[in-house]
């Protein structure tokens, strides 16, 4: 099933449609859905992060809005400020952590947007890594083990 891109606006603080997503704790909001692309905003608490994992077939890129973010990006550790864009080509490793002591604001682009939107609805409210790492791996975002994120 095809999907179009709509016009219109997404408002500071909402989600596409109304929708938010809670995975792990940390808040997503949809900002745009379709088929080239998938973009999306966090907002990362000190000490929140997602491991090390791997877009097999998406470009992905990360625009810090408010704070910073520690990046592991193809093995290597390097820091995001507000204003900073971050790109990953699809097949490079990369995770990010808020390892500041504020809140950190980022918008997230994917594409093509591939299942991210159908992966983002399992994963909502799920509450068991393992199973978070299973339903990712069906919907091609594969982490890797957890030395990866040292």
């Amino acid at each position: 099933m095809s999907k179009e891109l709509a016009k219109g606006i997404t408002r500071k603080g909402d989600g596409y449609a109304g929708k938010t997503w809670n995975i792990l704790g940390q808040v997503y909001f949809p900002k745009a859905v379709c088929d080239s692309t998938f973009a999306f905003e966090t907002n990362s608490e000190p000490g929140q992060f997602v491991p090390v994992h791997i877009h097999p077939t998406q470009e992905e890129f990360i625009l810090v809005q408010e704070g910073e973010l520690d990046l592991k990006l193809d093995g290597e550790w390097v820091k995001a400020k507000a204003g900073d864009l971050v790109r990953m080509p699809r097949g490079i490793p990369h995770g990010y952590f808020n390892k500041s002591d504020k809140p950190t604001k980022a918008l997230f682009w994917v594409s093509p947007a591939g299942m991210l939107e159908e992966l983002f609805n399992k994963l909502d409210n799920l509450a068991d890594p393992a199973e978070v790492v299973k339903v990712s791996a069906q919907h091609e975002v594969n982490f890797l083990p957890p030395e990866a994120n040292d």
